[in-house]
């Protein structure tokens, strides 16, 4: 038998055979002792986390926020008294599309920022428009469900989009707003940022007033027609984000004025509409806009991963001197949104560095996954409430002024005594009659290839409004 040919290397040197028989070199195994290739692939294998369910599409950046009005009337938290300067991160994104979408899409935009305070993180977690497409935080999921995918076609459906609206006469404000020329903002910095819903302030004597949030771009509120979005996609599907860094890169720092409107608690119910109602705005002629200060964006994130896609905003985060109202939605995100944040970045959220407050944070969490700072009680004796070993204890001197309830407990019946056409009319009666247009040619293309009993229920509501916003839109079909 002959000799088995000898292996050399490219330079002729011969290559030794091991032991068993086995070739080294290029030719030879691949073991699982190679422990930093799998850990490489392990580590690839798990560098996708859940998309939020929605606001999946994000832009972000770091800022500072500084307060130059006096409203120390309404509120003891430090954040908003005259002079004080805050460390910011602000996101930005479009509701129903997900992590690969378009930026230039017709859709509400997110508007969140996390205030990085002396006194814990204070979450403002809001939209780009002052009001939001149902009141009754019971339909929020199905809302959500008409504007995700079809579960068979695994297509977006206008058909369930308009059926819902159509059955829900309460989004008839929000349709108005995202169908005219305020639904397609041409980048983040050139949109206006609400809190939408009612929050309150209480001061040092415990006054509480009723408090609505706003962040009035100083860049120009300016948006895209249909087709100059159409033409940007065509471009580039992250005009957005390419706008929002390049702008804040080269120093051009964006500006938003920060306003509030006040509401003395006790003139909460002298009000012809419900205050609390996240379908409402409050008129500025009755309730004119305060300035607060000026919130500016000046520093791009160095990993977006890490500092955007991991940034969790939620309503639940809040100040001495900043608290909630009776709004059923806003009770609602309350949970809900820093529930979703534990399911989708794991128990712990609050201590990866772009959520942990700035400041020495106590309490009595315990374990699960991703806790890297033990107790934060000040003491490792002291793991439960109340102790005998100097562990953390509440601070009763920034306790907010209980809130009163009243009315029967039951399930909320949102149609009762609502009036979903008034602010509607007022809205649709300020725009111009090429905005008018606009609205009219956006909505019909919006409803190709809708059932007509859905088109013709939607064109009754539209009649409700003004009898020529159902004929414009009739027009338009």
């Amino acid at each position: 038998m002959a000799d088995k040919p000898k292996l050399t290397t490219d330079a002729g040197a011969p290559i030794p055979d091991n032991q068993n028989g086995l070739t080294a070199g290029p030719r030879g195994p691949l073991l699982m002792q190679d422990y930093q290739l799998l850990e490489k692939l392990a580590h690839q294998n798990r560098e996708r986390i859940p998309e939020r369910a929605v606001h999946a599409k994000g832009w972000g950046a770091y800022g500072i926020l500084r307060v130059t009005g006096d409203i120390s009337r309404y509120t003891c938290a430090r954040v908003l008294q005259m002079g004080v300067e805050t460390p910011l991160l602000a996101r930005f994104s479009t509701v129903a599309g997900e992590l690969g979408a378009a930026d230039a899409e017709r859709d509400v935009r997110g508007f969140a920022v996390k205030f990085y305070t002396e006194e814990g993180n204070w979450d403002m977690v809001g939209n780009n428009t002052p009001v939001f497409f149902v009141r009754d935080p019971y339909k929020f999921p199905d809302f959500i469900h008409t504007q995700k995918r079809h579960p068979r076609t695994h297509l977006r459906s206008p058909t369930a989009m308009w059926d819902f609206w159509s059955l829900c006469p309460e989004s008839l404000h929000q349709v108005t707003i995202l169908f005219s020329d305020r639904g397609l903002p041409i980048s983040p910095l050139h949109m206006n940022g609400y809190g939408s819903h009612t929050y309150s302030l209480w001061n040092q004597v415990g006054e509480r007033f009723w408090v609505k949030f706003h962040f009035k771009t100083q860049q120009g509120h300016r948006h895209y027609t249909n087709t100059e979005a159409e033409t940007v996609v065509g471009q580039s599907r992250e005009s957005y984000q390419e706008t929002m860094y390049r702008t804040i890169e080269v120093g051009d720092c964006p500006k938003w004025t920060v306003q509030v409107q006040i509401l003395p608690e006790a003139d909460a119910g002298q009000l012809p509409f419900d205050p609390f109602d996240l379908t409402k705005v409050w008129p500025h002629a009755e309730f004119p806009p305060i300035d607060v200060g000026t919130m500016e964006l000046n520093r791009n994130a160095e990993d977006y991963f890490a500092e955007i896609e991991q940034a969790a905003f939620s309503p639940s985060n809040i100040v001495p001197g900043i608290s909630f109202s009776p709004d059923k939605m806003l009770q609602a995100r309350i949970f809900s949104y820093a529930d979703a944040h534990r399911h989708r970045l794991g128990t712990h959220y609050e201590s990866l560095p772009v959520n942990a407050p700035r400041c020495p944070v106590h309490n009595y969490y315990r374990d699960g996954e991703m806790n890297s700072t033990g107790i934060r009680s000040g003491n490792p004796d002291a793991f439960y409430e109340p102790n005998s070993f100097s562990g953390a204890e509440e601070d009763r001197t920034a306790m907010e002024p209980p809130l009163p309830v009243s009315g029967a407990a039951d399930r909320y019946d949102h149609r009762k005594g609502n009036d979903d056409y008034s602010q509607v009319r007022a809205l649709y009666n300020l725009f111009d009659e090429e905005q008018k247009q606009r609205l009219y040619r956006n909505i019909a293309e919006a409803m190709a290839g809708v059932p007509d009993e859905i088109v013709q229920r939607q064109l009754t509501e539209f009649s409700k409004v003004h009898p020529d916003y159902a004929t414009g839109v009739n027009a338009a079909l």
